[in-house]
């Protein structure tokens, strides 16, 4: 069954039950408003601090979405990115997209004009949806040869050079098309990267995504009374598929665009949020807002929240300890997953294994795990290893690259890249990880992206760039600078060189030293990390 039949069965059994909720703190009116004021925020599409939408809309949306992109001859196959930030719109659209048969490609909001552009030409986007905080970068686009037949600009002040979303969806039918869908069908294109900092185009099927529903349902039992509140951002798989379980479930979701502290727990009080999926960072940003006494919990209503849960990057055990000190009410549940495994849990630790806090858990509902060496052979227990998982989330390919796929596919088998060990009760513990990927605040950095940077400088001999252990962050981007013989540069001077790149790909910390290389050439960051970590990352974090 597809996954677009999910959303039409809510439409059908629960059309006027609301299926999302859009929050936007920075549009709250800071003092009560006269009926002139309101009605201006009204009428002023996208003006509103609070914005809601029931199942019957949503598949009214999706249709009438689908049926637009027919009208510009769309076919099966071909793909239709997707750059918007996280609203009321981004759901329905991926809805509309998959309706047609066509493929859905979510694009990370942080992509510079370049990496915009190489995804496009990488996943065969023919067609983009974008929003107003991307119109400076689509404008580079649009005036280059490319792929692109369509843009269609979500919001007010339409760019010149896309078609208005809005108005367009709104002279469309609502009737379904009448596109066959079956499990197999191609669905959605995501990315992900490796080391080198190049994104690989992710492909998978209905039956992966649908497969992903069943899983997060299964994990955290979502009923049609539960609420769960969506922060991450949903062109990532975990908010997206996380999501899933209230598709599955008909239940509601709340979609809040922003990660302040007062403004979670002032959503979660408001709407009567049962389920609120954390990254590390926006945790702890909780837990020490309370302890500075910036916030006061007797003014919020958590009765109904039920579930906290962390994923996409190591969780430190203190930081859990902590939150069950605050909130003793709250089951605590992690998952593990990536982008070619679709999202939560393929491995998954449980609200009854709180006991093992450190631990990822174990196989998630309908998965498999195992831990291999370099053969491919199962370990003994307790020894290090690759993490294996296998399951009916598992991608199909890497898009257009044969050579990543066969790295990865063994079979049946996705080799993660992660190392892994199984303690004595089969519960798994991350070790370290192959790929050299930073996990800042649930974000990839690729430190080769960071280092090609910082190598431009004239001063800069060498460098090499590691992730550190960091209580909030769980990683931060640290450069190692062995600076040309006979120069000087100062911490100051780098850190405003690095003012060209993206905040979030900055590094954290600097430190002058010598880069150590094996007699191939390749950077021991091994050994980088026993220097400045003492060990691997997560038994770093686990003895902070």
């Amino acid at each position: 069954m597809p996954i677009t039949e999910f959303l039409e069965k809510n439409a059908k059994y629960y059309p006027n039950e609301t299926a999302l909720t859009e929050i936007n703190p920075d549009l709250q009116p800071e003092h009560p408003l006269t009926w002139r004021e309101f009605n201006l925020i009204e009428a002023a599409p996208g003006g509103k601090y609070r914005r809601e939408m029931t199942w019957r809309d949503f598949d009214t949306k999706a249709n009438r979405f689908a049926n637009l992109l027919l009208t510009r001859g769309i076919k099966k196959g071909d793909k239709v990115a997707i750059l918007l930030m996280n609203c009321l719109e981004w759901l329905p659209i991926y809805f509309g997209i998959l309706k047609t048969g066509a493929l859905a490609v979510p694009m990370n909001y942080r992509y510079t004009t370049d990496e915009i552009e190489y995804c496009l030409d990488l996943s065969d986007s023919s067609y983009l949806v974008f929003g107003p905080e991307f119109t400076g970068r689509i404008e580079q686009l649009s005036d280059k040869e490319n792929k692109l037949r369509s843009l269609f600009f979500v919001g007010e002040d339409v760019p010149s050079f896309a078609d208005s979303y809005d108005r367009l969806t709104g002279y469309c039918s609502s009737i379904a098309p009448a596109v066959e869908l079956t499990d197999d069908d191609d669905a959605a294109i995501y990315f992900s990267s490796g080391t080198t900092g190049f994104p690989k185009a992710i492909l998978h099927s209905h039956r992966a995504l649908v497969s992903s529903c069943k899983t997060e349902q299964n994990h955290h039992s979502q009923t049609r009374d539960d609420v769960f509140l969506c922060i991450p951002p949903l062109y990532h798989t975990g908010a997206k598929m996380h999501w899933f379980g209230s598709l599955l479930s008909g239940s509601r979701a709340v979609l809040l665009r922003g990660v302040k502290p007062e403004w979670i727990l002032q959503t979660a009080s408001d709407e009567g949020a049962t389920i609120v999926w954390l990254l590390v960072p926006w945790a702890q940003d909780i837990l020490d807002s309370i302890d500075r006494g910036d916030i006061d919990l007797t003014k919020y209503d958590l009765s109904k929240w039920r579930l906290m849960h962390i994923g996409a990057q190591p969780v430190p055990p203190s930081l859990i300890k902590r939150w069950k000190s605050v909130f003793p009410a709250h089951e605590y549940d992690t998952n593990y997953g990536l982008s070619e495994s679709i999202g939560p849990g393929c491995v998954h630790l449980g609200v009854e294994n709180i006991h093992k806090v450190g631990a990822i858990g174990k196989a998630g509902y309908l998965w498999e795990t195992k831990i291999v060496d370099d053969k491919g052979d199962p370990v003994e227990r307790g020894s290090v290893g690759e993490l294996a998982v296998k399951g009916p989330g598992v991608m199909k390919c890497y898009y257009k690259n044969e050579s990543a796929t066969n790295e990865v596919l063994k079979g049946e088998w996705l080799h993660t890249g992660d190392m892994a060990k199984e303690d004595e009760d089969g519960f798994i513990y991350l070790v370290d990880r192959k790929k050299d990927v930073i996990i800042t605040g649930g974000e990839n950095l690729y430190p080769v992206q960071i280092e090609d940077f910082l190598r431009s400088n004239p001063k800069i001999k060498d460098v090499a760039v590691i992730g550190l252990p960091d209580e909030r962050l769980g990683e931060i981007a640290a450069a190692i600078i062995s600076v040309k013989d006979g120069l000087e540069v100062s911490e100051e001077e780098i850190n405003d060189f690095c003012a060209a790149l993206p905040r979030y790909k900055r590094p954290r910390k600097i430190i002058f030293a010598d880069v150590p290389r094996n007699p191939t050439g390749k950077i021991e960051k091994p050994k980088l990390r026993e220097i400045y970590c003492g060990g691997s990352l997560v038994e770093a974090q686990t003895t902070k």
